[in-house]
């Protein structure tokens, strides 16, 4: 795994899952209404970069685990869709 993506998920409280081929984080909202919308609109631009994450959602709470599947490991694919997650999240984390 390249340093800068190992650092980028480090430093936004990702944790490292499965030998380090996969990263997870728990994202938590205030309402179903604001985690169900931060979901959709990441899933529009997930769907731009072709790239989806494994996510679930249980009310107010998104538990997201990122890995690209035919590389089996965290590639350059995650840090682009984590990116997106990160920056949306400030919207909904006032």
């Amino acid at each position: 795994m390249e340093k800068n993506i190992q650092l980028f998920f480090s430093n936004n409280k990702w944790n490292f899952i499965d030998n380090d081929k996969k990263v997870n984080k728990l994202f938590n909202f205030k309402s179903f209404s604001e985690a169900f919308s931060w979901m959709t609109e990441v899933a529009f631009e997930a769907e731009k970069i072709d790239h989806h994450p494994d996510w679930t959602n249980i009310y107010n709470k998104v538990d997201v685990t990122l890995t690209t599947h035919d590389q089996n490991e965290i590639t350059s694919k995650d840090l682009s869709l984590a990116e997106i997650m990160e920056k949306t999240f400030v919207k909904y984390n006032y």
